[in-house]
């Protein structure tokens, strides 16, 4: 298959996964559907699985625009999310997880918003908001606790910092300073950056094949440590300036 050239490329999506064998394969099927007609690249970082996920991705090259790019060991989401954003050649990022939760088929709503807001050069993303979790009560009881506590403390008015589904402008993006977690505190780190961020209702859907590679306590956990760093960052920001040249 003729893949577009970098210069042509509109849409780069960006899917962080690991040990996803049996999700990766009908989920590029289906960013394929639900961007026919675009000119796009879907990045697929591998984060040193263990598995045949990056054998089903390579099986996609010959018959779509899928790019796959590995750690060499496992690094985390926020590193594969950097390392993907770091190779799209696209001025515009979709991000979305992994594990076929998040529905392809949103991506156009988000990719429609953005454009619709282009010529306001403040708006730099557009997040999902999952409209009903497919999850464990479990885990939408933590989800809904901790997106309080962390409103409250860092005033983004995020409802659902946890929806992988974003797009966004890949410049932005790698203005913001990059730790551990830092894809669970886009949202925050955008406006502190002096950008705009609108929000979408999105879908979600129960994963299929695997199974997560997150627990309630450990995330709860390291939340509370990044949350407090990121309330440091905020502190220590004296804000965005856009300088004057003479």
């Amino acid at each position: 298959m003729a893949h577009a050239s970098a210069d042509s490329v509109q849409v780069s999506v960006v899917v962080p996964v690991k040990d996803e064998a049996g999700n990766v394969v009908p989920l590029a099927r289906e960013i394929a559907a639900a961007l026919h007609g675009e000119s796009y690249e879907a990045i697929f970082v591998d984060d040193g699985s263990s598995d045949s996920t990056v054998a089903e991705l390579l099986s996609l090259r010959d018959s779509m625009p899928v790019r796959v790019l590995s750690h060499g060991r496992n690094l985390g989401q926020s590193r594969a999310v950097r390392t993907g954003v770091r190779a799209a050649r696209a001025p515009l990022v979709v991000t979305l997880d992994g594990d076929g939760q998040n529905n392809p088929a949103d991506i156009p709503k988000l990719i429609a918003a953005f454009r619709g807001a282009a010529n306001d050069p403040a708006v730099a993303m557009i997040a999902g908001e999952r409209a009903k979790r497919e999850d464990s009560w479990k885990k939408r009881w933590a989800s809904r606790y901790g997106n309080k506590i962390r409103r409250w403390m860092l005033s983004d008015n995020a409802k659902d910092t946890g929806c992988g589904l974003k797009a966004f402008r890949r410049e932005a993006f790698l203005e913001l300073p990059y730790f551990d977690h830092m894809h669970r505190y886009l949202i925050t780190l955008m406006l502190r950056e002096g950008h705009q961020v609108y929000f979408m209702p999105v879908g979600h859907r129960p994963r299929g094949a695997g199974r997560s590679k997150y627990g309630v306590w450990d995330r709860a956990m390291v939340g509370l440590t990044d949350l407090l760093g990121v309330m440091w960052l905020k502190r220590r920001f004296r804000g965005p300036d856009l300088p004057k040249e003479w």
